[in-house]
């Protein structure tokens, strides 16, 4: 059995990084992103869109990566991926993600990027690529009778994607810091090797709420079960009032024993500003239907101006189309860069 990973001195750096960050904003880059697998939900809204937003915000120079090559990591086809990469897109820049001042790319056009995967893959071991507890996660949960060699290169490829900008800030949950600390591995070791050329990226481990799906499980696209940003009001109303509670009527906070009506009560209290706490002794004996009621019309209220802004941007598919294509050509420069560098320390430059 795997040992579980102490991230006591993971957030502690993450606290001494967030002072950094308040006084110099602008000694940061941040590499961050997602799986074009479909369009993003509260669940991602809470848990990263609204950290990027906060962090772009702060002065932080931003390099987001919409990952369309690492969808094939656990499935055979990548289907519909022109429409979820605009999807992605619309949900970014509807949150807030400014490409004025962030740079948002594709995987696949950023060629340089992934030329650093062989480099890369010769500096870690078999070994420590079997066991990377995140990749034997992935592969536990594959969809597929047989993962492909994708997923198992997952971590250094990710590695590429980082360091490829000279990244040295990656917001992650506590499950991706495996994954950063052999990003750090192959830094440390092609510096030490070749000549010293990447930073080692810091974990920015932020508090981010664990937000249960409508059924009671983690909240995710695939089980249907998520309140999609791109929702309509109507549609989210009917999800609300499906979702699952308990059999107690009378409504308490209490993560630990009622974690469904817990979960309603925080996706309420992050909308609305207010303490759950607070709300669930407003509600009390207004059992389930006044919870629901309550947290619909927060949901609704919140998400308002953001689907007003996607639905006005989805008109514009020339304007979708010129931030790809200004986010890629940025994204393409600082790889092209960035592999000459490589080569050079290398001696493979001819």
């Amino acid at each position: 059995m795997t040992s579980p990973i102490d991230t006591a001195p993971a957030h502690r750096r993450s606290a001494e990084l967030e002072q950094l960050i308040a006084q110099q904003p602008h000694q940061f880059r941040v590499l961050t992103g997602d799986r074009p697998t479909g369009p993003l939900h509260l669940g991602h809204y809470f848990g990263t869109l609204h950290n990027r937003v906060r962090l772009q915000q702060q002065g932080v120079e931003l390099m987001v990566i919409i990952a369309d090559y690492q969808v094939l990591t656990d499935r055979d086809v990548a289907e519909h991926l022109q429409q979820h990469v605009e999807d992605l897109l619309l949900d970014y820049l509807a949150a807030g993600i400014d490409p004025q001042h962030a740079t948002i790319f594709t995987h696949s056009a950023a060629a340089a990027l992934n030329q650093l995967l062989l480099p890369f893959l010769s500096l870690i071991s078999v070994a420590e690529l079997n066991r990377n507890p995140t990749v034997k996660d992935e592969i536990a949960h594959s969809r597929q009778a047989a993962v492909s060699g994708l997923m198992f290169t997952y971590p250094a490829h990710q590695a590429a994607d980082i360091l490829f900008c000279k990244a040295n800030l990656v917001p992650v949950g506590q499950d991706q810091l495996p994954h950063l600390e052999l990003t750090r591995t192959i830094a440390r070791r092609f510096n030490d090797r070749y000549q010293p050329l990447f930073p080692q990226p810091d974990a920015l481990l932020s508090p981010a709420p664990l937000l249960l799906g409508t059924d009671g499980t983690k909240m995710s696209k695939s089980r249907g079960n998520a309140i999609l940003l791109s929702a309509t009001a109507d549609q989210t109303a009917r999800q609300i009032r499906g979702a699952k509670t308990d059999s107690q009527r009378h409504i308490t906070y209490d993560p630990h024993t009622r974690p469904e009506v817990a979960s309603l009560l925080l996706l309420a209290g992050l909308c609305t500003g207010r303490d759950p706490q607070q709300l669930a002794t407003e509600i009390g004996a207004g059992g389930a239907a006044q919870l629901k009621k309550v947290t619909t019309e927060a949901v609704n209220e919140h998400l308002a101006p953001l689907r007003a802004r996607r639905t006005e941007l989805a008109r514009d598919r020339t304007y979708l189309r010129d931030v790809l294509h200004q986010g890629n050509t940025t994204a393409n420069a600082l790889a092209e860069t960035t592999l000459t560098e490589v080569r050079h320390a290398m001696h493979t430059h001819y």
